[in-house]
């Protein structure tokens, strides 16, 4: 399993907050299952924040199903990403998931106003799409730092393959 780091422009001296969670790469038929946020646009691999004493495989599971009610079953963790933004280390865990069965769609009341759909997308357009993670910094760094992460992990994904 690989490890990398992400530093951002706008990241301190020192970090003083630890978020985890888990996201899942989940292709089938050269197709990949993203979160999409019809409000804003935005697309994101599956996944969110671990509980507490939640595994990072538990935590990709749950929130998976939340987001696009498929059910998974992680086959591998490939990488660990850690960014660092603000007062902020964000460690993401990926796994290399198979869709398993359908669940029930569970979205937190944000979400839901963001208006977050499973979307499946050809490998390809996915790739092209985080690929323009620089051009988002116009927008807000949280979807540039968002994008490269998503970028980052699928071209690691698209190493192993």
């Amino acid at each position: 399993m690989k490890e990398l780091e992400i530093l951002g422009a706008n990241r301190f001296d020192a970090f003083t907050r630890t978020r985890e969670g888990s996201r899942a790469i989940i292709v089938q038929d050269g197709m990949i299952l993203l979160s999409h946020e019809t409000v804003s646009g935005w697309y994101l691999v599956p996944g969110g924040g671990l509980e507490s004493g939640e595994t990072p495989a538990e935590c990709c599971v749950r929130e998976v199903e939340e987001e696009t009610g498929v059910i998974v079953q992680p086959l591998h963790q490939f990488l660990t990403l850690y960014e660092y933004y603000e007062e902020y280390r964000y460690i993401s865990y990926y796994f290399i998931c198979e869709a398993a069965g359908h669940g029930q769609v569970h979205l937190t009341e944000a979400e839901a106003r963001r208006g977050l759909e499973p979307q499946w997308l050809s490998l390809r357009e996915a790739v092209d799409i985080f690929s323009r993670h620089q051009a988002c910094a116009a927008e807000s760094e949280e979807k540039r730092g968002s994008y490269l992460r998503e970028y980052t992990a699928l071209q690691e994904y698209l190493r192993i393959v």
